[in-house]
């Protein structure tokens, strides 16, 4: 039997990653491949109800460190009930962010190091890291700009222009860590063309790792 693969979607927010990664998988699926789709923090319900508990605007109080101790356990529990068994099976994963993410909000832009959040997250997923990653690549000021024009902004979307300033900073660093498993894909063009992209880029890293 095949071995699974686990293929992550990364970049700021306001990068599109859930459009994209939602597009990848239903055209992934079409074509017949065995994938499944899902989410972080969330994914299955408990990791779901930790992830109303992180985004919810009320929890202005939530300390840094509190914040990286849930993503890492919501992240703990997708993996044992949802990833790991598809993973089992031979299938294709497809997340909407994991631990990159945690590396470069927590890490970087909360300020507890990139090293300290790397330990939290390291007894969490116990090495089940992606394959690969489609980092979707944007402009700080585009990527804030879509989401203030989205509306109906969660707690970390309601973080200042600087946070997310050191986001990206963290991102970069993340970028240059796992180089390796990186596919990066400038996300400022339009939607189709950053779908077919990124589709293209799936199938290569499907042809050459599954």
């Amino acid at each position: 039997m095949r071995k699974g693969l686990l293929i992550t979607f990364e970049g700021n927010d306001g990068s599109g990653k859930t459009t994209i990664s939602k597009r990848v998988y239903e055209a992934l699926k079409e074509k017949g491949y065995p994938v499944i789709y899902t989410r972080e923090p969330g994914g299955i319900d408990i990791a779901e109800q930790i992830r109303r508990v992180i985004l919810d605007p009320a929890n202005t109080a939530m300390d840094a460190r509190t914040e990286a101790l849930l993503y890492a356990a919501s992240r703990r529990q997708h993996l044992v009930e949802k990833i790991i068994p598809a993973l089992s099976k031979g299938e294709i994963v497809l997340c909407d962010r994991f631990v990159d993410s945690s590396l470069a909000y927590q890490g970087v832009g909360r300020g507890i190091g990139m090293d300290a959040v790397w330990k939290i997250n390291e007894f969490a997923i116990e090495g089940h890291m992606p394959d690969a990653t489609i980092f979707l690549s944007i402009p700080l000021a585009l990527g804030y700009q879509r989401v203030a024009d989205r509306g109906n902004l969660d707690r970390m979307d309601q973080e200042s222009l600087m946070f997310h300033e050191k986001v990206a900073q963290g991102y970069e660093q993340v970028k240059e860590r796992f180089l390796d498993r990186m596919e990066i894909i400038d996300a400022s063009q339009d939607v189709d063309s950053v779908s077919d992209q990124a589709q293209r880029a799936c199938e290569r890293i499907i042809a050459a790792l599954w």
